[in-house]
This record gives structure tokens, sequence and C-alpha cells, in this order.
């Protein structure tokens, strides 16, 4: 019988749910439903200190904004203590793991030691054959895995390839606390050995935590999932990720108006590619994804591709979807804007949608093209429209008066009056679109003139003319 796929996204409710973190949950997520399995969700919140409920709601929201779902209820590592604390026992009762009284000041001592030695400073294991009849008074003793001394432990890699590790070079290091609590370490062997887990796959900042825990599942008797660790992801300079280059929470992409799908199509290429192809539906990167292609270098976050590749998506999105995602990111989009859109507002958004995405490469921008729909008349004109009004003479007059006379306004009929004015007057068209685009929107850039004619209506685009040349 065949064992259905089981991988989990594990984060620390310590921060937000940042981009190396979403593009983690991503793979996780592909690869899971590429092979009929399941992603589980685990919420690291041992850490009691720097764990916080708004940053759990935080990573539950980007994962959701992003479109990726997870089976069954999360799982707190946290409510899982006895647990670890049983599989402890189970290890000290049969000799496997022991009780260890060194005092910080004698680890400190056996550090420097180490250091001034030219040697690792790794535990020496001072109370690994001891009686602990011979335990100090009054000293809460942690608990130490017995490190095998010899051979090597090996992981066969689906991204780095083998990766080996000298038992010896291993300490004998803690999985349960002088208060109690245990160590990652356990916590998370044993937890993705209770899930079910069956392939972890995640940043190889782990790799060297993978020997460690491949070294308690061999000691525990448990089969060791398979393993995947993918090269982080750095700056467009190759340094290290930072906020100056993008490593910002999953709710600030959203804030500055970048759709999920545009998100996903662009984390799934940081690391892992399919042929020469760049865009690609959800079906395609499910349909396509394997482990197998995911590179060994570290991908490179490019502020610019992810807001051209968003400009893809827009251009070629449903203008209904386009106005739902707006009103969505709006509070993030536009803090200022406390009040939602009204019924008229949304139909108009959703008229001028077509020319609004045609050069936007965010939401914002499409919010920005749009202020001229919502704008209070007298309009609050731009200098540089200003300028091209001023100099523009009567043609604005004649225009309104030509156009006062459609009583069917259509884009068609609309710029059938005007370019038969330009003809009559021998003029290019943009020196009839420039100044009307002023007039009509206080802005010398806006979408297609006649999309903007035929969004504001006859009253309100007659009014507005009216206001500047009165």
């Amino acid at each position: 019988m065949t064992t259905q796929i089981v991988t989990r996204f594990p984060p620390s409710p310590t921060g937000y749910l940042h981009i190396g973190g979403a593009r983690t949950a991503l793979f996780n997520w592909l690869f899971a439903r590429a092979n009929g399995g399941k992603m589980l969700l685990r919420i690291e919140d041992t850490d009691r200190e720097r764990s916080s409920e708004d940053a759990v709601q935080k990573i539950y929201e980007g994962l959701q904004w992003l479109g990726l779902d997870w089976d069954g209820d999360p799982v707190s590592q946290f409510s899982r203590m006895d647990r670890h604390r049983e599989v402890a026992e189970l290890l000290l009762a049969e000799g496997k793991a022991y009780r260890c009284y060194a005092s910080k000041e004698e680890l400190t001592e056996m550090r420097e030691a180490a250091r001034s030695e030219g040697r690792t400073a790794n535990y020496d294991g001072r109370w690994r054959d001891r009686d602990p009849s011979e335990a100090p008074a009054g000293v809460d003793p942690v608990i130490r895995i017995k490190t095998p001394q010899d051979g090597e432990t090996v992981i066969d890699d689906k991204v780095q390839g083998n990766v080996s590790w000298k038992n010896h070079d291993m300490d004998d290091f803690i999985i349960m606390r002088s208060d109690g609590t245990p160590t990652y370490m356990l916590a998370v062997v044993v937890d993705d050995h209770d899930m079910g887990v069956t392939h972890i796959i995640r940043g190889d900042d782990h790799l060297t935590n993978a020997a460690r825990q491949a070294l308690l599942y061999n000691t525990l008797g448990w089969p060791l999932p398979v393993m995947a660790h993918i090269p982080l992801i750095h700056g467009s300079d190759g340094a290290k990720l930072s906020k100056r280059h993008g490593a910002l929470g999953v709710g600030a992409y959203r804030d500055m108006g970048f759709l999920p799908e545009a998100m996903r199509n662009y984390l799934v290429r940081l690391g892992w590619s399919h042929g020469d192809d760049e865009i690609m539906s959800d079906e395609q990167m499910i349909s396509w994804f394997s482990l197998k292609g995911i590179g060994k270098s570290a991908a490179r976050f490019d502020f610019a591709k992810l807001e051209n590749l968003n400009g893809h998506y827009i251009r070629h999105a449903d203008d209904g979807r386009l106005v739902e995602a707006l009103i969505e990111a709006l509070p993030g989009i536009d803090p200022e804007r406390s009040e939602a859109l009204n019924g008229n507002e949304k139909s108009l958004l959703l008229a001028a949608m077509p020319g609004l995405k045609e050069r936007a490469k965010t939401l914002i921008d499409i919010w920005q093209g749009a202020a001229f729909l919502f704008a209070s008349r007298p309009l609050k004109i731009e200098d540089k429209a200003r300028g091209i009004i001023d100099k523009s003479g009567n043609l604005l007059s004649e225009i309104s008066d030509a156009l006062s006379e459609i009583d069917d306004w259509t884009v068609e009929s609309i710029e059938s009056v005007i370019r038969a004015y330009a003809e009559s007057h021998e003029l290019g068209l943009g020196k009839i679109a420039q100044p009307l685009r002023a007039v009509l929107t206080g802005t010398n850039i806006s979408p297609g003139i006649f999309d903007v004619l035929a969004v504001l209506g006859r009253e309100e685009t007659l009014a507005r003319i009216a206001d500047q040349t009165a």
C-alpha cells in the first residue's frame, strides 16, 4: 500500500509571515497537491515569551491571502509538551539519554578551554556515564541524548544530495531543558513523527539541524522523513535578503497592491524551474512541481521583476475580480479612505477598469489612476495640467459644444465626434486629447481619453469642462 504524502509548514508566531516562509509554505503546498497528499500547519509556539496570538492570526491571514490552504486544524506545538516529555522519559528509561547536572559555570569553562585549544566547543559528555547519585544538590538537570561516538549520520537530501556528518563531531545535545520544557530538536522530531509527516521541505539554514534530528529518529527507531533543503533567497545584489531587498511580511505585499496569484507565480520561480516557463497557472504549477526542479543555488529576489509579473496578471485579470481585489486591499493601499466604496463608485470603477488596468503594475496604480472618477467638482488641477488647459484657447469650449450634441453617449459616438473635429481643424488627435485629459482628470496622465469620457458620462463631462472654461 502506498503511503500518502504528508508535508508540513511550521512557522513560529514570533513575527509576521515573511517572504521566505511564504515560499516554503508554497513549495510544501504544491508538493502535497501534486501528489494527492496533505499539507499540515503546525504553529511552533513553545517560545512563550516571544510568541503572540496576533502573530498567529497574521500567519493565518497571510496564508489565506496567498491562497494556500492546509489540511485539518492547525496544531499548537506548545499543547503537545506532555508528549515531548513522554518521549524524553522513554529515552531515559532505555538508556539512550541521560540527566546532566553540569552548571552554567562548568559549561562556560568547557567552551573557553575548547576554544583556547582550537577545538569545537562541544559538550564533553561529563555526565554521560556518571551515576545520578553523584548529582549535586539543588541543581535542576537537563536531559541530553547519547550521541553515537563513531560512525556517520547520513541524509539523502533531495536537493543537496548525500550529506553526512561524523557522529563524534556532534555532542550530546539537550532534548529537555532544566525547566522541563522540550528543545526545538526534540519537539520537531516528535511532532513530525506523530503527525505522519513523510516529507520535510524547508530552507537550507536547517541543514545542520537535520543531522541532529536524523540522529534522534535513528535513536527512537522511527522512519526518517524524506528531506529537501531549499537554498535561501538573496537580494538582487546577492547579499542575504533583508527589508531593503523586499524581506517584508506577506501582508505588506497585499498593501502594496500585489495580486496573490502573481505572488504565487513569482515565489515558485524563486529556486524552482520548469524549463523556460515564467508565467504559469496554479494548475500548471501543481502538475509540474517536483523536488527535482529545485536548484542548489540561492534565488535572487528582484522587486522590478515581481512588479512586471504583477502587471501581467492585472492586464489579464477579470475586471470584476480586480474591483474585488482592490476593495479587499483598500485599507492597506489607502488608509486615509475610511469609508467603503459605495455602489455607484464600484460601478464607475468596473466601467473604467479596462482602461485603468492597461498600464498598471499594482492595485495602487489602479487606485491612483481611478482618482478622477471620484473627484469632487471643481477639480483640483495639477500644475502641468493647468498649463495644458491655458494653452488650449477656445478648443475646450468648441469640443464641449460638439459633445453636447451627442445623444447616444458611447465610446464610438464620442470618438466619431472628436475625430471629426480634429479633421475639420487639421489637428492631431493628441492636441485634443491632452487638454481634454487635463480638464476631466486634473492630471496629464489617465486611461485612454475616449474611455475617460465614456465612463464619466455626458453630464459630468460637460460640467467639468464648463468649470474650467466659463
